[in-house]
Parts: C-alpha cells; sequence; structure tokens
C-alpha cells in the first residue's frame, strides 16, 4: 500500500502568497484537514473529491500525492529504496515518465542528480522484473514523478494533475512574458468579481485575466481542456467516479452574458491571441475585445477594471516606465469613475509611480518578481482617490 493510501492525504503545490485562499478553495471542493505547509497545503480528500479538486482547482501549480518516504543520506540510498519500491503498479514497460525533483538542505545537493539517480532506479527494477523498461518523455509523458529531498527526507510522489496546473489547454497563442493562468486565477479571486458588475481589462495582451475570470463566472472546471489526467496512473483510480464527477462538474457550467467582460490592446497580435484562445472555451466568443490603446478609450464607468500592465520587461526598449504607470494612474482617475481597479505590478518600485493611494496591497510573486496586487478605488463624486 503506498503512503497517499494510508492516510487519504495529498499534497497541493502554491505560491506562499496564495497559501490562504489555496487552502479556502480547498475546503470549497470537498477537501478535509488542510493544512498549510513549506511550498503548500496538505489535506485529506476522498477519491471523488480528490478527482473534483484536480479538475477543478484554479490557483494549484500541482497536486501531488506521496507514495513513498524514507531517510535519504546517500544518493545509494536513494537508488535501492526506490529500486525496491512496486512500480508496476503505477508504470508499464509500454508506458512513458519523466521526474521532476528538489532537494534542499540536503546531503544530496543536485536535483538533477537526484532525479537521475531515481530514474535508473525505476528503468532497472522493470529490466530486473520484465526484461525492458519504459521510456523516459520529459515533453509528455504518461506519468510524472516528484522527488523532493528536504533536510535528508526523500518524498515521492505521483503528480495528478499529470503536468502543470496551470496548464489549462486554452492558450494556442501568447504574447512575450504571458502572466500565468494560476496568477491570474489569483488576482480574480482576490478582487472577489462575481459578475454584479462589468469587467473591463483595458491592456489584455493574449487575454488570461480576461479568460480566467470568465471561466470563474461560467464554473468553467480549470482543466476542462485536459484529456488525460495523473490520477488515472494511480492503482486504485476509479474510473466510474471520475467520469461522474467530470459530468457533475461539466453540468454546472453557466452562459457568460452578452455585455459582461470586456477587453482590449493597442497591439494588433495581442488581440488575435485572445481570439485564438477564447476559441477554446464555451462562450469564449461572448468575450468582447477592441484594438484599442486605453489611452484612447473615452470613458469606464461602474465597472470593475483588472489588468496587468506592460511593466519592466514587457515594455518596448527605449520606454519610459515611470511615464507609462503615470498615464495609467491618469486614466483611471480621469477616465473610470465608479470603478474598482484591481492592478497587478511586477515590482513594488512602480507602485508609487502610478500616482494614486491603493486600498489594498497584496502580494503575489511572480516568477522571482517581487509582484503587488493593488486594489483601487475611483470614485464619481468629489472624493480624492
Amino acid at each position: 500500500m503506498f503512503r497517499y493510501q494510508k492516510h487519504n492525504t495529498y499534497f497541493g503545490q502554491i505560491s506562499e502568497d496564495c497559501k490562504d485562499i489555496g487552502a479556502k478553495e480547498l475546503k470549497e471542493l470537498g477537501a478535509r484537514n488542510v493544512e498549510e505547509a513549506y511550498r503548500g497545503v496538505y489535506f485529506e480528500a476522498k477519491p471523488k473529491d480528490l478527482y473534483r479538486i484536480v479538475y477543478c482547482s484554479r490557483l494549484f501549480s500541482r497536486f501531488l500525492a506521496p507514495i513513498h518516504r524514507f531517510s535519504c543520506y546517500h544518493d545509494d540510498i536513494l537508488y535501492k529504496t526506490a529500486k525496491e519500491m512496486d512500480w508496476d503498479r503505477i508504470l508499464t514497460p509500454d508506458k512513458t515518465f519523466a521526474i521532476f525533483s528538489n532537494v534542499g538542505n540536503s546531503n544530496i545537493t543536485h536535483s538533477q542528480f537526484a532525479g537521475l539517480r531515481l530514474k535508473d532506479a525505476i528503468c532497472d527494477y522493470f529490466v530486473d522484473k520484465c526484461g525492458s523498461r519504459p521510456s523516459v518523455d520529459t515533453e509528455n509523458p504518461d506519468v510524472w514523478i516528484n522527488l523532493f529531498i528536504y533536510k535528508n527526507k526523500a518524498t515521492i510522489n505521483i503528480d495528478l494533475h499529470g503536468g502543470g496546473g496551470h496548464k489549462r489547454g486554452y492558450r494556442v497563442s501568447s504574447v512575450e512574458a504571458p502572466m500565468r493562468e494560476t496568477l491570474a486565477a489569483a488576482v480574480v479571486r482576490h478582487s472577489g468579481w462575481d459578475g454584479e458588475t462589468p469587467l473591463y481589462d483595458p491592456m489584455c495582451g493574449s487575454g488570461t485575466l480576461l479568460i480566467e475570470a470568465m471561466m470563474s463566472y461560467c464554473r468553467i472546471p480549470a482543466l476542462y481542456n485536459r484529456k488525460s489526467f495523473g490520477f488515472e496512473h494511480l492503482p486504485d483510480f476509479d474510473e466510474f467516479a471520475w467520469e461522474e464527477v467530470r459530468r457533475v462538474s461539466d453540468a454546472r457550467i453557466r452562459p457568460l452574458p452578452e455585455d459582461l467582460i470586456f477587453g482590449s490592446d493597442l497591439d494588433r497580435g495581442s488581440i488575435e491571441a485572445v481570439l485564438d484562445n477564447t476559441e477554446k472555451l464555451p462562450f469564449g466568443d461572448r468575450i468582447q475585445i477592441k484594438c484599442m490603446d486605453f489611452r484612447d478609450i473615452e470613458m469606464i464607468e461602474d465597472a470593475t477594471i483588472m489588468c496587468n500592465p506592460p511593466y519592466g520587461i514587457r515594455l518596448d526598449d527605449g520606454g519610459d516606465i515611470g511615464e507609462f504607470m503615470k498615464e495609467i494612474g491618469d486614466f483611471l482617475k480621469q477616465k473610470c469613475l465608479g470603478t474598482t481597479a484591481w492592478i497587478y505590478l511586477g515590482s513594488t518600485a512602480l507602485v508609487r509611480r502610478v500616482g494614486l493611494r491603493p486600498t489594498k496591497r497584496i502580494l503575489l510573486n511572480n516568477g522571482g518578481l517581487d509582484g503587488r496586487l493593488l486594489q483601487l478605488e475611483m470614485y464619481s463624486g468629489t472624493k480624492d482617490p
């Protein structure tokens, strides 16, 4: 019996800044005994709840099922212990696999080396038992295996997504440095936007924020477009339970009203990317898109604004980032009366450049960038924002 089977306990990887909202999302999807931890959240779930969590969660980068945990002071121990595991309960020689590994504060100091030792143990297990071995496929394997070694304790996990949770399947076209889907979902979650007001992104890029907002409102499962999942390779996978979970989750999808979500961008390529991406989801064609510079927008009133401006590396070379941020602040103050704006900036240094006092500042790191999500209230009366 694998470790996860003994306790029905799993692990969700999520950024430190999002663990609180991630824990809430897990509880909403049926998880029990949710506990925040280093680099993520532990939780318990019965099979149906687990399938629903993996299928519907918008915030987590990975879900892992621990299959073995042991003391690991040397790579020979890693190899020997892994080779004695019952890998034929998860893999067969005609399947493919890949390993992603992380080590920290341990005698084994190199993540890639640790992953290679685990790979050798798995391959040698099958060669000894079957005379042949599964192949490694680092692009699209049947089974993703995770190895985590911390303070000389090794945990071997199966990735339940079967690839990163941010890979929704709708992004067929992109722009330079696009916003990660899980980060966009966190912005939507923090904003509390529920469709009571129109939503507008005046610098929409390839449309990630718009699409994540639409998926949230329409109750489209995060991995609606994914064809296969890592949990299907678990030895106790219940196909009938999974089919029921998918059927019930998909039945909750509701249509998007025609005049609810709007976006614009000055770049024609970005607009084409949005249109390509929205085609991949139900009701995506109801997101209204225009090719327009935000400076040319006449007025947005009584709406929610949500955007991720092209800061830093996303701004054309030679641009004045300070002046650009000031223009965004002027646009909000002068043309967005009665709105609540949620602006994600990739650096704390840019916050003051906007020239407006935020109601909230929420830490949201993104790929090493010290990001901030700002809430800005644009009052329609005389109150100074």
